[in-house]
């Protein structure tokens, strides 16, 4: 199962397709998913969810969705620190380079083990089928696109990325590092730039549980959206800086 070069330039959008999916069901599912497992957790007592046992649960499923967000944003800023924005967010495959040190010790993926993180926190937002497809949907773009960028590594990297994905686990994290510690140095400004709007989604869940007040969820949903375009913005101009400042030493390099 592997991802086109196509599908993986522009994962992006694949990955907001099937974001946008996973909310239009609520034109016929009217049920929120979390309002849904409220009614099973208090069965026929408040069918109508007016209790305050009722208000506790929902506010307790939605802070069981921010903290979710908020692994999903420190698993993505700890991967990112050591990976660097500009490559996490590139449309292209970076295989210059095997990164094992920090997450990559547990883990050969901890960007998408991010992303399924997110997805299951915002399925609590999401209907009953939405949830399905948020959940599912990622997981097949993830497998996806884990199925690609491997098959780069392995042609790049040859034996030494063999044995790597011998001993650290694909998706889900050895709570013990498999490979010993490199010398790559985290670089914590770029990762946390680079996912800060999902830290301010995270930060919006929080709100929202203590509030429970969508008229101040959306303002800010929509602000971390905007600072996601603003960083994506700022990423493209220092890859187009970084390629044209070799670009303009070129005619004076020679070989030695």
């Amino acid at each position: 199962m592997r991802a086109t070069d196509f599908e993986f330039r522009h994962r992006f959008w694949f990955i907001c397709f099937v974001y946008f999916l996973g909310f239009g069901p609520y034109n016929f599912d009217h049920v929120n998913s979390t309002a849904a497992i409220a009614h099973w957790i208090l069965g026929a007592r408040d069918p109508h969810l007016e209790s305050l046992a009722a208000h506790h649960a929902l506010q307790g499923l939605f802070a069981l969705s921010a903290t979710l967000v908020t692994l999903a944003a420190g698993i993505r800023t700890w991967g990112g620190a050591y990976l660097r924005a500009e490559v996490v967010h590139d449309s292209m495959v970076h295989t210059e380079r095997l990164v094992a040190d920090g997450p990559y010790r547990h883990l050969r993926n901890p960007l998408y083990l991010g992303n399924m993180f997110l997805a299951a926190g915002l399925a609590f937002q999401a209907s009953r089928v939405g949830g399905v497809i948020l959940i599912l949907g990622n997981l097949l773009i993830v497998r996806r696109l884990i199925g690609r960028e491997e098959a780069a590594l392995a042609d790049s990297q040859g034996e030494a990325y063999h044995a790597y994905l011998n001993t650290v686990p694909r998706l889900w994290p050895s709570l013990m590092p498999r490979v010993p510690a490199g010398d790559t140095r985290p670089e914590w400004p770029q990762a946390f730039l680079g996912e800060a709007w999902l830290w301010c989604f995270a930060i919006d869940g929080f709100i929202f549980v203590a509030l429970m007040d969508l008229k101040i969820y959306f303002p800010i949903l929509w602000g971390s959206g905007f600072i996601y375009l603003a960083v994506m913005m700022t990423m493209k101009w220092r890859r187009r800086r970084n390629l044209r400042i070799p670009a303009a030493d070129s005619s004076s390099a020679r070989p030695s």
